[in-house]
């Protein structure tokens, strides 16, 4: 399941480079492409920082976090080998949308962004959402389905049956 992981996270990779590398070609100088009316526009923008751009010129302090992210991804993948479908999916999402992200600072010094939602106004790019999405998806597997939930989970129906029984209601 690893090995699937890290092929899903390079297709993320290869994806974001390609829209990244044709945002960068031909939306500079063109100020705001509507794609979809009332819901997307392509905006070129080199973004500095993090996410909506704060903590501008820190790129080093992004490239570190970013690998020691990516560092702990692997560790679980590979030492601990989680075999979970939703935790593989987050964590592909998480590290091709991270590496995406780490190749552009690291060979630009900036992250190009290019997608920008009529609701959301910041400009984001393809590796942001991923990230975003699999953060999603990583904090729904932690809360409900990890061992730890489950643990979790098995003791709260224990406790439950233990109430019923010392008051005499019938258990299920």
């Amino acid at each position: 399941m690893a090995i699937l992981c890290l092929f899903i996270a390079g297709g993320i990779v290869i994806i974001d480079q390609l829209l990244k590398y044709m945002a960068a070609q031909f939306l500079p100088g063109a100020g705001s492409v509507t794609a979809i009316p009332h819901l997307l526009d392509l905006v070129y923008v080199e973004n500095r920082g993090a996410a909506f751009g704060v903590l501008q010129e820190l790129r080093w302090i992004f490239i570190v976090g970013t690998a020691l992210l990516l560092a702990v991804f692997l560790y679980i993948l590979f030492a601990k080998k989680v075999q979970d479908k939703l935790f593989i999916a987050s964590a592909a999402l998480i590290i091709g949308g991270g590496v995406g992200n780490l190749i552009d600072r690291v060979f630009l010094g900036y992250v190009v962004d290019y997608l920008q939602l009529s609701f959301f106004p910041p400009v984001c790019n393809f590796a942001d959402y991923c990230i975003t999405i699999g953060a999603v998806l990583l904090v729904i597997y932690i809360l409900f389905f990890s061992p730890m939930a489950k643990e979790d989970g098995k003791k709260k129906s224990a406790k439950k049956q233990n109430a019923r029984s010392e008051s005499g209601e019938p258990g299920e």
